[in-house]
């Protein structure tokens, strides 16, 4: 028999069964979650892989008509690497050096709860509200061509938010310790942010980092504004129309036949297949950057 040592109130039925109760409510609400997230993700490698080959791959669709066999994504792809570059160029140091300066000069100041309070407006501003922006001050007003670069600096404007908040975080919880072991050492404010404040967060940046360009790489309604369509390939991103994967499956699924159809379903497929590459890529340099890599 069981003995409960003395000045231990032992655990009640009812406490276990609601314990058990919750634990269930949890394992349910993950299950809810993640069961759309396997069907979207089973449909599109289902009806993707029906045309992922290399010839998709390696041709635009320059000369293919909607009901013609073959053809590729080659000219979006290169458009959406190009495209989300750039927007990543804009955005990280521009992001960085405003967390920067709300955790480490902010100090809570009227300038640093008014860059707070807009970057929380931003976070929540719709994306084809960037595209419109960029239309009526690049394009519009200062008569700039449809391109690349005008794509970019709308999704430039998604991402910002996103680097801002994610960067921040890391940044605040970098331990109070480490700069005032430096600060003590005689070392100024700024060496400090550069050489022990940023590398301890290095790895969450990176995270954040790739969470905006996630969140970019998909969006549509901004390259409809800003870069138009085209079916030839065009490696300049600062002349002339450029197709991304999101206008390109864009464009194929709205055309009415299975061929079209079909080179929709795969183009989403590269699009999640580049997005993941991305990913990975960026896991392995914040392991190859972590604290306990460089210290081994």
């Amino acid at each position: 028999m069981t003995t409960v040592p003395t000045g231990i109130q032992p655990i009640s039925t009812g406490r276990r069964v609601k314990d058990r109760i919750v634990h269930v409510l949890v394992y349910l609400a993950f299950a809810i979650a993640v069961v759309p997230l396997i069907s979207v993700l089973w449909l599109v490698i289902k009806n993707g892989t029906q045309r992922f080959d290399l010839e998709f791959l390696t041709h635009s669709m320059r000369n293919i008509g909607a009901r013609d066999a073959g053809g590729g994504a080659y000219h979006a792809i290169i458009g959406t690497l190009e495209q989300v570059l750039l927007a990543s160029l804009i955005a990280v140091p521009i992001g960085l050096l405003t967390a920067v300066y709300l955790v480490e000069y902010g100090s809570g100041g009227r300038l640093a709860r008014s860059i707070s309070f807009f970057v929380d407006v931003m976070t929540g501003v719709p994306s084809v509200v960037s595209g419109l922006f960029v239309l009526a001050f690049w394009i519009l007003a200062l008569g700039m061509p449809f391109s690349g670069f005008a794509g970019a600096m709308a999704l430039s404007i998604l991402m910002m938010p996103v680097v801002v908040r994610s960067a921040e975080e890391m940044l605040r919880l970098v331990p109070n310790d480490l700069r005032e072991a430096a600060y003590a050492l005689g070392v100024p404010k700024w060496r400090t942010i550069v050489k022990v404040v940023l590398p301890t967060a290095f790895t969450g940046i990176v995270t954040g980092v790739m969470l905006a360009v996630a969140r970019v790489a998909g969006e549509t309604a901004p390259l409809l504004l800003t870069v138009f369509f085209t079916d030839s390939i065009n490696n300049d991103p600062f002349n002339g129309p450029q197709m991304g994967l999101p206008l390109y499956v864009f464009d194929q699924a709205g055309r009415p036949t299975d061929t079209a159809i079909d080179r929709a379903w795969t183009g989403a497929l590269t699009l999640i297949l580049i997005v993941m590459l991305l990913n990975l890529v960026a896991r392995l340099i914040a392991w190859w950057r972590s604290p306990a890599k460089r210290g081994s």
